[in-house]
């Protein structure tokens, strides 16, 4: 096959034709690049390609391919699927790649609702694009692949959506972008013929290799540490600040040179670090000196008293580097008398005029409720540090004797003394009473009891009622529902009884054990099938005496076993829980020559079962690729057959032979052609071709040429006259020799290319002739000579001439140059003629 190309790219212009094994090389003109032009044949296909020392285009020449398969073909060879960046490069592809009823696919596809570029996963955007006029319809929704029209009547180089699933031609790209490009500064950007750095933020220069500049840093009063990893004071340069001690530093710590050449913040500045300003105490006073202003580092200030207090802490405090001074603040206290203490039972409030229990203090006494105050209510502190007299005390307050109740007892505790205030008396009763009234009385700051004393009665216990679904059965010995009651409970069919049968009032008022209650007898839980559902009503509780269950199945499923259940009064249900088993369906096979792959979540070919069919090499499914197990038991789709991949019918060669053996059926995979060639011609090309299972032969179809013979001449003094069946001085070709007037053939008049390659004689001269009378009548040969001379003679003559004639043939044979009876050889005409 060869393939005739005429291209422009990037200003190189190719013009070159490849054949069977052979690949045209072109030179460019007008540009300084070379550009290659190559056939070659691949699993794909043929591909046609076109290669310059940048951004290079290739399509699939013969194969066409859905979308995926397109994809997969541009990855396996070059880089992707091409990626369209603007309308130069569209004009260039229109004008550049040959027209193709199904066009071509290009790189975008719809992911996730979003048309993208697959090589760059960046979405199309509104600027980029260029469909067709009503493009995309979305008409379906597996219109997710785009095409491209080249050389379209109408709108050609515009774009359209289609199913994935149609087969065109793969239209791919190779990428001129090198390894660490744009001095991995930048991204590289194809272009046609050619590529740009787009340079990341920070750098510029054709291949992103400087870096920008920010203005250089000099603080004042700061200490600065750089690092440039591009360059003094350039992008990425980080410098950090620091101040010497006692100075603290406003503004950022570290800078870093950013891309739009501007500093990530203001060079920071150093002051003095500052001590919380400080205060004269309370009647005291303070001086400071300040070196680097107020309350600053260095600063040191002095603390004094008013007359009559005293300097508690430093003397002298200084603002140390940290910005904290040393020493605690000092104060000034007033002179202290002895502390007071509230009097047993008794309060103390004091009024303080400098500090607790100074100079100036005043204390006032009282008593708790329920005592009273022995001694003077107030004293002061007197400028000797003495108060005006001796502390009071508190004496508590008394209430009436108590005494113990009837059938009970009586028992007291005295805070302060015997029943006085805060005496506490309780009462009880003896076993079977329960005391009516206070339990305790205690003596109150009134010289009373909180309350009357308190007598003894029976005990009683709550009122009983039977359980629900229960019964109650009671025994009473000292009133209903007193100490020594006795109460039985059970319960109905059905219901066990939860809790002590058996209850009895106690001396505390309480029952022995806690109230029983009646629940229904349960059954065991039950739950839903797998793949099945399961619906009950529960009259008594969850599962338990009298509930009622249905069970069914989800689409798809049978239900084996009951359809409801009834827990019983046993803690039994009426029957075995049921199952759901997935529907059967009939049992699938392979195709001949095919595969079959399934899944089977539910079981062997039952609902919900996937069955994948393939076929092997060189066969094609006929029919659908799966089937799936429906609720109904049977299978979607009918079932797929594989067959043989076709060849193109072959044609006997012209004057040749074709016998052909046939695996699957006429030309198609597996089939063997061998070639041969009648008597007289060869076989040019392969001896036998095989089809393969990309549908195509192993080679072109041979023909059979005829055998050549050497070219013949005239003789000298001779002409020559040739007729060619199959091509000059070939098989079968015959050559007629003459010789003018007074010469005479020396030789056959007629040769014949044989099989052999080689003429049937030798050729023929023409020698002059010695006999005039003669000299015409030699001009013919063999009998036809004899047959002319008998018209025109006659008598003697004739005989005479018929004589000499045939002694004259005879020597002819004898001497002739491809005799018999000698070497081959070429003689003069005088030795021909003595010798005739």
């Amino acid at each position: 096959m060869a393939v005739q190309a005429n291209w422009q790219l990037g200003g190189c212009r190719v013009e070159a034709a490849a054949g069977r094994g052979s690949a045209g090389r072109a030179r460019a003109l007008g540009s300084p690049g070379i550009c290659y032009l190559g056939i070659a044949a691949i699993t794909w296909g043929v591909v046609s390609r076109v290669e310059v020392g940048a951004w290079t285009y290739h399509y699939s020449d013969q194969g066409d391919y859905t979308w995926q398969e397109a994809r997969n073909y541009c990855q396996s060879f070059f880089t992707d699927l091409v990626a369209i960046q603007n309308k130069q490069e569209i004009e260039y592809l229109n004008q550049s790649l040959p027209f193709h009823g199904r066009y071509y696919w290009i790189g975008i596809r719809k992911l996730g609702g979003t048309w993208t570029w697959v090589g760059t996963r960046k979405a199309l955007t509104k600027e980029a694009e260029n469909w067709a006029a009503g493009e995309p319809n979305n008409r379906r929704s597996n219109q997710d692949c785009v095409e491209i029209y080249i050389k379209r009547p109408r709108e050609s180089g515009k774009w359209n959506d289609e199913p994935c699933s149609r087969r065109k031609k793969a239209l791919c790209y190779q990428a001129s972008c090198q390894p660490l490009p744009c001095s991995q500064r930048g991204e590289c950007v194809e272009t046609i013929g050619s590529y740009r750095c787009e340079c990341y933020p920070g750098f510029r220069g054709p291949e992103c290799q400087e870096a920008v500049q920010c203005t250089k840093l000099q603080p004042e009063g700061a200490l600065m540490n750089c690092s440039h990893p591009y360059g003094d004071f350039s992008f990425n340069s980080t410098c950090r600040f620091r101040c010497q001690e006692g100075f603290e530093q406003q503004g950022a710590g570290t800078l870093r040179c950013l891309a739009s050449q501007q500093w990530s913040a203001d060079a920071p500045t150093c002051t003095a670090v500052t001590c919380p300003v400080l205060s004269a105490p309370d009647r005291g006073k303070l001086n400071c000196s300040h070196l680097h202003g107020d309350f600053t580092f260095g600063s040191t200030c002095a603390f004094s008293c008013q007359t009559g207090f005293v300097l508690l802490g430093s003397e002298r405090r200084e603002c140390t580097a940290t910005g904290t001074w040393t020493g605690a603040a000092p104060r000034c206290e007033a002179i202290t008398c002895p502390v007071l203490r509230a009097p047993y039972q008794g309060e103390l409030n004091c009024s303080h005029l400098h500090e607790d229990f100074a100079f100036g203090s005043a204390c006032d006494f009282s008593c708790q409720r329920g005592f009273a105050l022995k001694g003077p209510e107030s004293l002061e502190c007197t400028a000797t540090g003495t108060w005006t007299g001796d502390a009071p005390h508190c004496e508590a307050i008394a209430c009436p004797v108590l005494s113990a109740p009837e059938q009970g007892e009586l028992s007291c505790s005295h805070l302060h003394g015997n029943f006085t205030f805060g005496s506490m008396c309780a009462f009880s009763c003896q076993m079977g009473f329960v005391l009516m009234g206070s339990e305790s009385l205690e003596c109150m700051a009134t010289g009373t009891w909180t309350g009357d004393a308190p007598h003894c009665e029976a005990i009683t216990c709550p009122v009983l009622s039977a359980p629900e679904q229960g019964e109650l059965s009671c025994s009473h010995l000292h009133g209903n529902f007193t100490f020594g009651s006795m109460c039985a409970f059970s319960c109905q069919m059905g219901f066990a009884l939860r809790g002590p049968e058996r209850r009895e009032c106690r001396a505390t008022g309480t029952w022995t054990g806690a109230a029983p209650r009646c629940e229904a007898i349960n059954c065991p839980v039950l739950s839903a099938p797998d793949q099945g559902e399961l619906n009950c009503s529960h009259p008594h509780g969850d599962f338990t005496f009298g509930s009622m269950c249905v069970f069914s199945c989800q689409m798809g499923f049978a239900l084996k076993g009951p359809e409801s259940l009834e827990c019983t009064a046993t803690g039994t249900w009426t029957g075995d829980a049921p199952h759901c088993e997935a529907i059967a369906c009939p049992v699938l096979s392979a195709p001949d020559q095919g595969e079959l792959n399934c899944s089977h979540p539910h079981g062997d070919f039952a609902f919900g079962s996937t069955c994948a069919f393939s076929c092997w090499t060189g066969f094609a499914l006929k029919g659908p690729d799966s089937r799936e197990c429906t609720a109904t038991g049977s299978w979607t789709g009918d079932a797929p057959h594989c067959e043989a991949i076709k060849c193109s019918a072959l044609a006997t060669p012209v004057m040749g032979q074709a016998a052909c053996s046939h695996l699957y059926g006429d030309f198609t995979f597996g089939s063997t052609c061998a070639f041969s060639c009648q008597t007289g011609f060869v076989l040019v090309g392969p001896e036998s071709l095989k089809c393969m299972a990309t549908g195509t032969w192993t080679g072109a179809v041979p023909r059979c040429a005829a055998i050549s013979c050497p070219v013949l001449d005239p003789p000298s003094r001779g002409q020559l006259s040739c007729s060619h069946l199959h091509g000059n001085f070939t098989y079968n070709s015959t050559c007629t020799f003459s010789c003018e007037e007074g010469s005479v053939r020396m030789g056959a008049e007629l040769l014949c290319c044989a099989a052999t390659g080689n003429w049937t004689g030798q050729r023929p001269v023409c020698a002059e002739d010695g006999v005039p009378f003669l000299k015409q009548v030699l001009a013919y040969s063999s009998g036809t000579a004899l047959a002319v001379a008998g018209i025109v003679l006659s008598g003697t003559l004739i005989a005479l001439l018929a004589k000499r004639l045939s002694e004259r043939e005879e020597k002819k044979k004898l001497l002739s140059p491809t005799s018999d009876l000698g070497s081959p050889g070429i003689f003069t005409n005088a030795a021909y003629d003595a010798n005739l």
